[in-house]
């Protein structure tokens, strides 16, 4: 970011986390053992950890199905070596396990917020890098774990400023092969749930 925290923003990050497992907790207590809930998710959008790695599936979409892939923990990247959370996964590759993974999820980003304010360090909020960066002749790939999934960007450089090609990875454009396997033999009604948990964005897929 350009600027550096505002003056009270370690006491409104702590605010938040302290608050928001209390609402976690409500969202669990309306859907999580909800007789209709569990009938509209339970076994519906079935996807085993060996198909949804097949298909490409990253993210809360791959890990649901009981692959516990997460780029933070296999690949770290800024400080996520230094930090400890833990990485949820499912038993059964359905709608009602993606569902459950999103939630622990958030209870691990707390742990992972708490850590990252108690961790802040003070001194300079931007790092100095050139404007310009020629980087070697080759191709280099590099991703990182963002809410839905993997984004990755490949890049081919002949070694002047502009790149000969790049290449960006989204998440939601592979996970969304997914859904035809996933909704086979269900209701058109499922279709809606199947897709809440596999969390795409059209936009990017337009994209």
């Amino acid at each position: 970011m350009p600027n550096d925290a505002y003056d009270d923003f370690e006491s409104d990050v702590r605010r938040f986390i302290n608050n928001f497992p209390n609402r976690l907790d409500e969202y669990e207590t309306v859907l999580s053992e909800n007789r209709i809930w569990l009938s509209r998710t339970v076994g519906i959008g079935v996807i085993s950890g060996e198909e949804a790695v097949a298909i490409g599936l990253s993210g809360p979409s791959l890990r649901g199905s009981g692959v516990a892939w997460d780029i933070r923990k296999s690949r770290p990247y800024a400080a996520y070596g230094d930090i400890d959370f833990d990485v949820p996964v499912g038993e059964n590759g359905d709608t009602y396990d993606r569902y459950l993974v999103r939630m622990e999820e958030m209870r691990q980003e707390l742990r992972i917020i708490r850590q990252g304010i108690d961790n802040l360090p003070d001194g300079p909020v931007n790092a100095k890098v050139p404007k310009l960066i020629k980087p070697p002749i080759g191709d280099y790939y590099h991703s990182i774990e963002g809410p839905k999934g993997e984004i990755g960007c490949y890049l081919v450089s002949d070694g002047t400023q502009q790149p000969w090609r790049v290449r960006v990875r989204p998440p939601c454009f592979i996970n969304l092969q997914a859904l035809k396997q996933m909704s086979i033999g269900h209701l058109v009604a499922d279709v809606v749930a199947i897709i809440g948990t596999l969390d795409i964005v059209l936009g990017e897929i337009d994209r």
